[in-house]
């Protein structure tokens, strides 16, 4: 397995739920010494610092770290457990799942429950089964069986789902894409600017709790202080069956996207414009998104201060907000070479001309 795929594994397979980005955090550190000046803010997020021939402008590359998942609210007498999720999940693929729950003295097993179909009403078969209707059985007898394996309330739940290469292993299956890959791209950008002059100061900044509300992004930002913010994420593959080509463009193996408009941003036009012209000059050819029910920690970014020209680079993933999901190896690859031309590219008079100036 070459270093790219070594890292794709590791860092997907990590766990990380918002608010509990600790071991993720760690990796990050781990794998940039030595590569970068590292710190962090009060609420976690890391920032890797890779100083160019220049102060500034500062480029600021982020992911998040967390992944969707759960924390545990309540412990029922016979054992089960109740959870409140972290992020955004979709009904239809949580039950039947394995989970980890994180406790104070270890690793415990679990699987998502419900009422069995068998014993429902005929109305209420064919109904989606409800998160408040769902619990976790790790396998207790009763609720001091559980306090005895050591799980509490408020102990983070991570969905089980190892690193897979598919039949054809550029597809990739894992989970955390969102937004392992983010981080991954960061770091690699970082690792290729090893040993070349770029005539900025680079920041590989990991942002934690983004699922719940861009939190990491507010905090992180001000640290940082950017000239020009690049929120790099999964975006919405849309080449499974059932999706029209206009509700999500993107399609795995096409090359790195850029998303146009969500629900926090519309894509700032000169620095879209300024990606779109570095990659076509690559031979890459971008992609391109729309996202009107999402948000990323960009929002957050742009709207820092007097404002801060952002934009949204994605590597297009299928099965997002679930246990698994699947990418392309080529599409990572693209971005990472895309990112490092961007900021090799970003000189002062770049900046200025990106900002109207």
């Amino acid at each position: 397995m070459d270093q790219r795929l070594e890292l794709l594994k590791e860092i997907s397979e990590l766990p990380g739920v918002s608010g509990f980005e600790d071991e993720v955090r760690e990796y990050i550190k781990n794998k940039m010494s030595g590569l970068c000046e590292i710190s962090r803010d009060n609420l976690g997020s890391i920032i890797c610092k890779k100083a160019g021939t220049s102060e500034r402008p500062r480029i600021m590359l982020a992911g998040h770290m967390d992944e969707i998942g759960m924390m545990v609210t309540y412990i029922t007498e016979e054992g089960f457990l109740k959870f409140q999720t972290l992020g955004g999940w979709w009904e239809q693929v949580m039950l039947a799942q394995r989970v980890t729950v994180k406790t104070r003295s270890g690793d415990v097993l679990g699987i998502i429950g419900s009422k069995p179909p068998h014993i429902l009403r005929n109305g209420d078969r064919n109904k989606v089964t409800q998160k408040t209707e769902m619990f976790i059985d790790i396998g207790a007898s009763s609720r001091e069986d559980a306090e005895a394996m050591g799980v509490m309330p408020g102990d983070p739940v991570i969905p089980v789902s190892p690193f897979a290469q598919m039949k054809n292993p550029k597809y990739l299956v894992g989970k955390a894409w969102d937004d392992r890959i983010g981080c991954a791209v960061f770091m690699e950008v970082i690792r290729d600017l090893q040993g070349k002059e770029h005539p900025n100061t680079v920041y590989g900044v990991g942002t934690v709790q983004e699922e719940p509300g861009l939190r990491g992004a507010m905090t992180s930002v001000s640290l940082v202080e950017p000239d020009i913010a690049f929120a790099i994420e999964i975006d919405i593959a849309g080449d499974t069956p059932g999706v029209k080509p206009h509700e999500a463009q993107s399609k795995l193996g096409k090359g790195p996207s850029i998303l146009l408009y969500d629900s926090t941003m519309i894509a700032h036009r000169r620095l879209r414009d300024f990606v779109v012209d570095t990659a076509r000059s690559l031979g890459l050819k971008p992609q391109f998104n729309t996202m009107p029910g999402g948000g990323t920690d960009a929002g957050r970014f742009h709207t820092y201060k007097a404002g801060v020209p952002s934009l949204v680079v994605g590597v297009p993933a299928r099965y997002i907000h679930s246990h698994s999901g699947i990418i392309h190896k080529d599409d990572f690859d693209a971005t990472v070479t895309l990112m490092t031309e961007v900021v090799m590219r970003l000189d002062r008079s770049a900046v200025e001309a990106i900002k109207g100036e």
